[in-house]
């Protein structure tokens, strides 16, 4: 008998389910850009999705100033600088 038999496979959580997370600061045009992307990806999958800025929080602005845009998918980091889109709608499928 098969190890796994009787066993489910762990699935992935439905695109719903998923929080995008966009850190970004005031006046950045990547981070525009990037906005518009997640907010676009989000509306079509049903993620739900946030934004953080960095001008409000300090531990924000030591971890991520360098790289702003960043976008987070369930608080794991996902991309920075620009969002690809498709990229984006597999990491929610």
């Amino acid at each position: 008998m098969s190890p796994l038999f009787g066993r489910s496979r762990p699935s992935r959580p439905a695109a719903a389910e998923h929080v995008v997370t966009l850190v970004r600061k005031p006046g950045c045009h990547l981070c525009d850009d990037a906005e518009a992307v997640v907010s676009e990806v989000c509306a079509e999958s049903g993620a739900r999705w946030e934004t953080w800025d960095i001008s409000q929080d300090e531990k924000l602005y030591r971890k991520y100033w360098e790289q702003i845009p960043v976008v987070l998918v369930d608080g794991e980091q996902h991309t920075f600088w620009k969002v690809d889109a498709e990229r984006l709608r597999r990491a929610l499928g």
